[in-house]
């Protein structure tokens, strides 16, 4: 579990994972150099008399998500790393569900959870993920009500990295997040290599969590759209079959458009900042997002030869595997993320 600044959010998290029922587990915490007194407050009320071993990580500065995540999957014991977002809190039944989507199955390397809007529980937030053509991932059923429709224990591309359970020898043969990502489709970068190294996912809609939205950032933060957009890019660049990397471009153009239609009539994730100062604002950190991810291509594709050593899935497969998880330009850019 990665925090930085958000105690009260953290205090519920905590207390959820205390109410976990049929589960033998240890807690990492690695605190990305908090000034609100998150420390204090672990110390106070659940380090006295823990409910489960905890151990805590305390950065001086702010790390990012991908390197406080790989700080905390180092110091881990356990055969089974799980994920959980400090602004998510998990039901009773949350990791006793995920563990046991990997029972006789040495195959599937990864396990997602349903995960629904906390503010709204009757909401999806994420059942599992899906991509675009461009690199562009956003979470299967992200905004519908829940009807009962992700109810079954099946196949999902990758899991979301809010609560997420990995198999740990996956973790060592593929690596653990890339650290040039920093955050955002970070688990997007790993669950895709995972799935090239011929590892499977599967979606468990036990294993229940609600998650606060945009809680790291902001719903509306421009940063938050800039490092979306920047790491697309360098998740296409790393892991893409060149035979969809070529045409990129062209995937990107009818996004952008769809994009501005949509936010025209405030819809989708432009939708999300008003007014016409709101949207060259969005259209700026969406250039920004470009041009870094430009400066980091060099670096990226260097990697990208790496993922050869581990590699089980051909090109051609890799590319039916994104296909068969793509999402609809126009639920795309209808729906913010």
């Amino acid at each position: 579990m990665v925090n930085w600044n958000r105690r009260e959010l953290l205090r519920a998290c905590l207390t959820s994972l205390a109410r976990q029922k049929a589960a033998s587990f240890e807690v990492i915490l690695v605190d990305n150099g908090s000034r609100d007194a998150s420390l204090e407050m672990v110390e106070a009320e659940f380090a006295a008399e823990p409910a489960f071993p905890l151990r805590v990580i305390a950065n001086s500065e702010n790390r990012g998500f991908c390197a406080a995540n790989n700080q905390g999957i180092g110091a881990a014991r356990g055969a089974f790393v799980a994920l959980l977002n400090n602004d998510a809190e998990a039901d009773p039944g949350w990791l006793a569900a995920l563990r046991g989507a990997f029972d006789g199955q040495p195959e599937v390397g990864m396990a997602a959870s349903k995960i629904l809007v906390h503010e709204e529980p009757g909401r999806i937030d994420k059942a599992g993920h899906l991509i675009y053509l461009d690199g562009q991932n956003r979470g299967r059923g992200s905004g519908e009500p829940d009807l009962g429709q992700y109810e079954e224990l099946e196949e999902t591309l990758w899991p979301d990295g809010c609560a997420a359970m990995y198999r740990r020898e996956l973790l060592e043969q593929v690596g653990g997040f890339d650290e040039d990502f920093f955050a955002y489709a970070d688990d997007a970068e790993l669950g895709l290599r995972a799935r090239i190294a011929g590892w499977r996912c599967l979606y468990v809609p036990d294993a229940v969590v609600r998650h606060h939205r945009g809680a790291t950032l902001g719903i509306s933060s421009a940063r938050r759209l800039e490092l979306i957009e920047r790491n697309r890019v360098l998740l296409a660049a790393k892991l893409f079959p060149w035979s969809l990397l070529w045409l990129n471009p062209v995937y990107y153009l009818a996004r952008l458009a769809a994009g501005v239609w949509a936010a025209a009539r405030d819809r989708g994730e432009i939708g999300r900042f008003p007014g016409l100062h709101g949207k060259l604002r969005a259209g700026l950190a969406l250039l920004k997002g470009d041009l870094a991810a430009l400066r980091l291509l060099p670096r990226i594709l260097r990697k990208r030869r790496e993922v050869r050593k581990f590699r089980k899935l051909t090109p051609r497969q890799v590319r039916e595997l994104i296909l068969r998880n793509r999402i609809s330009l126009r639920t795309l850019m209808e729906e913010a993320a």
